[in-house]
């Protein structure tokens, strides 16, 4: 597998001072945490306002989010850490005591890095302007997942100003998770990521409570045959060629895998799509290529083999290739697993529960069609993850990104309530 060059983390321990404020509104209970609305909002708007794009070779990504973060951490009172796990790169993660006695950790988590806008022209709004308009917050990452980042903020120190409560909630803003999740990997090698009893990762979901997420790997097919004049191809060997059968051959290690696993009934079916045919120099159009290359994206559903799927790749490649007289190197560069969670997990349970409490009816369960940080925490660290979050589940990476507003305080309502539930064992939880 590969997983990029890794930096020596640095690490740096912050415990700020007591900041006893008070939420706007609503009731104060334990049982129903009041959110502070209008704060959540704006910490979701300045967040957006900050261009952190995960882009190659770049620097500092996520850092000034990172420092926006742990400024408020520092506002709150709460003891934070954080990692340098690239230049530029924190995770910033809190802990935060509940006080009532001894209980289970919870943690949230989120990232803070996003894709790039593209062009800007493309958007009918500014993609850093984090404007609102018809209950609408517009900008990259408003969805994936700023949002999600404010509301477990915002969810957490509601319950906290609420009173006492038994156990303790891990705050996880990690960084790269648009890219190699550097920092999720980071942070299930630490002691904490031991402790936790239950993640809730708070990605764009669209009102479903994911308890599956799709595996992925990524193949590179590197092949190898013989150049010759495109006057003259019965002297070559082409990798176009080859490419061409190959393209056609993965329909059927798809027909194949769905005979092997079936269907999942959210995560849906395996699938091998081909995202990257290329040979030759487009500036030498009558020169047949020596080498070429096929790029596989491969989507998995719990239960699947990986290993005996790579090798049913590489065998009808090879199979493919063969007909042409290339040859073929199949690389696997990168292999995520899908994941899975019980639904009557105590925190789904608890998340189940405080979505009819504050909707008045039961969420829908469902799948992440890619991987998340929770992924790499359930691979890594045998974290029980589940995804849920503001946001459209289709809407991430796209132009004019977007997330409702009231959607921001609504699932801060439903976080808060949900650490309650699995902290106190009233939703399932213990």
């Amino acid at each position: 597998m590969h997983t990029g060059s890794r930096h020596t983390s640095s690490r740096s321990r912050h415990t700020g001072s007591r900041h006893d404020g008070s939420t706007r509104g609503g009731s104060s209970a334990l049982t129903d945490p009041a959110v502070d609305s209008e704060a959540v909002v704006s910490l979701t708007r300045d967040l957006v306002r900050l261009r952190t794009v995960n882009a190659a070779g770049a620097t500092e990504v996520e850092q000034p989010a990172a420092d926006l973060v742990a400024r408020l951490f520092t506002e709150f009172g709460w003891p934070y850490d954080v990692v340098e796990v690239a230049p530029g790169r924190p995770n910033t993660v809190a802990v935060i005591e509940g006080g009532g006695g001894e209980g289970p950790t919870l943690m949230f988590e989120g990232h803070i890095d996003v894709v790039t806008e593209g062009d800007p022209q493309d958007w009918s709004v500014d993609p850093y302007g984090a404007e609102i308009r018809d209950g609408k917050l517009w900008g990259r990452g408003s969805a994936d997942m700023k949002s999600g980042v404010a509301a477990m903020i915002y969810a957490v120190r509601a319950l906290q100003l609420a009173g006492p409560f038994p156990g303790r909630v891990v705050l996880g803003v990690l960084c790269d998770e648009e890219g190699l999740m550097l920092g999720a990997k980071a942070f299930a090698a630490t002691p904490l990521a031991r402790e936790v009893d239950g993640v809730i990762v708070c990605e764009p979901e669209g009102y479903e409570v994911c308890t599956s997420a799709r595996g992925g790997i990524r193949l590179r097919l590197d092949l190898d045959g013989v150049m010759a004049h495109g006057a003259m191809p019965q002297e070559a060997r082409s990798p176009i060629v080859a490419g061409a059968r190959i393209v056609e051959a993965l329909g059927r290690v798809q027909d194949w895998a769905l005979k092997r696993y079936g269907t999942h009934p959210h995560a849906g079916t395996v699938t091998v799509t081909p995202t990257v045919l290329h040979g030759g120099d487009p500036d030498q159009l009558n020169v047949i290529p020596a080498h070429g290359l096929v790029g596989i994206d491969v989507r998995t559903i719990p239960g699947t083999d990986h290993a005996e799927l790579i090798a049913k790749v590489r065998e009808f490649a090879v199979e493919a290739a063969g007909g042409a007289g290339v040859g073929v190197r199949l690389t696997v560069v990168d292999d995520r697993p899908a994941v899975e969670i019980p639904e009557d997990h105590p925190v789904v349970t608890a998340l189940v529960g405080a979505h009819r409490e504050v909707h008045g009816s039961a969420p829908p369960f469902g799948a992440v069609p890619g991987t998340t940080d929770g992924t790499i925490l359930t691979r890594d660290a045998g974290l029980p993850t589940v995804v849920y979050g503001p946001g459209g589940k289709w809407i991430a990476h796209q132009k004019d990104e977007f997330v409702e507003v009231r959607e921001i305080v609504e699932y801060t309502r439903v976080y808060a309530a949900a650490a309650h539930a699995f902290l106190t064992g009233t939703g399932g939880a213990r």
